[in-house]
């Protein structure tokens, strides 16, 4: 089967085209990737040579570009998208664009060319807050709370009205937080770990009791592929790691993990809108297609620690002078910045 992976030099995507690739299983992946902040084709070097393996740049949001890739291929696994909430809160026109319309763009390809399966890739965000003991399944409503999420939101019923109206042969899953080698370091996990790396402050949003279901990023590409391969056309398949813990216990492990003193802690301003909980129930997944998750929260955590101190040439890759004024935007100059969102007319392209 020849795939179409969009968002393949991202995190989760370049876990994927590694993952199926290592499988020998006959699976061909184009890896279809805009190359925006967060795309890295150094997260593929294990498979540049693959004969399996081949790279188009482009744009999801360009239907010439996205049928040109598509063309021959049998399926789409759709990972493109903006998926930083805090960069969804200071410019939302972004993750409308490349979420949404992107979406549509590949349904319209897709449903042209005639694709025998289109997985999208979601996010357990779309279900908003969770009340203490509560968890989503996949019938929950979507209440979404960030313009991040609320795209996300879109682009799931965007796939899910073209099953129905046009029979488009989709499937999506909603997947807990993940982590593991390769994340950009906007993201929580990569972020402490960097700051741990530098004895550099941790920044621990509000007071640090957000929880949240934690996945490793190799079980969730486990969960992905069960659901290209054996999902039924119109489900969603929840995806989550089962391990939730609070914001300020994963940084307290982290530290004790890296023989750091907790005094790195540093509680900065909440970030707006911040959801409590996120918890997903995944019976679904095993039941249906024999799923469950298997790499435990601690030894995921130290797999992960010991990837990003092994990996300095990565690390120095990717902390260039985007990854510096974002850190000085959103953390920096945190407060300043969270003032100007707050103040009419922001908001805006920029």
């Amino acid at each position: 089967m020849k795939l179409l992976i969009t968002g393949g030099a991202g995190f989760i995507g370049s876990s994927f085209i590694r993952h199926v690739l290592s499988l020998g299983k006959g699976y061909e992946a184009v890896n279809f990737d805009k190359l925006t902040y967060a795309g890295n084709l150094a997260n593929l070097d294990a498979v540049a040579g693959d004969p399996n393996y081949s790279f188009v740049r482009g744009d999801i949001c360009d239907p010439a570009s996205v049928e040109a890739a598509m063309h021959g291929c049998d399926a789409v696994v759709h990972f493109a998208a903006e998926s930083h909430v805090d960069r969804s809160i200071y410019e939302p026109s972004a993750a409308i664009e490349t979420n949404v319309t992107g979406t549509f763009v590949l349904l319209q390809v897709a449903r042209k060319l005639g694709i025998q399966r289109f997985v999208h890739i979601s996010t357990d965000e779309v279900y908003g807050d969770m009340a203490p003991g509560a968890f989503a399944t996949e019938d929950s409503p979507i209440q979404p709370s960030s313009p991040y999420s609320a795209s996300k939101a879109a682009s799931d019923l965007l796939v899910r009205s073209y099953v129905r109206t046009y029979g488009t042969p989709a499937v999506i899953t909603r997947s807990s937080n993940n982590y593991g080698p390769y994340q950009f370091p906007e993201k929580f996990l990569p972020l402490l770990i960097m700051n741990v790396l530098d004895n550099k402050p941790l920044p621990i949003y509000g007071d640090g009791k957000q929880q949240r279901d934690w996945l490793h990023v190799e079980d969730n590409c486990r969960g992905i592929l069960a659901a290209l391969e054996r999902g039924r056309d119109g489900e969603i398949y929840n995806i989550g790691g089962s391990d939730i813990e609070e914001n300020l216990t994963m940084a307290r492990r982290l530290l004790h993990l890296m023989g750091k003193p907790e005094t790195l802690l540093s509680y900065v301003q909440d970030r707006p809108g911040h959801d409590r909980r996120y918890a997903l129930r995944c019976e679904k997944m095993e039941r249906e297609l024999g799923w469950k998750p298997l790499i435990s929260l601690e030894d995921g955590l130290r797999q992960t620690i010991d990837w990003y101190k092994s990996h300095s040439a990565w690390l120095a890759g990717v902390r260039g002078g985007d990854y510096l004024s974002y850190y000085k935007k959103y953390y920096e100059d945190r407060d300043s910045s969270l003032h100007a969102i707050a103040q009419p007319g922001h908001g805006g392209a920029n």
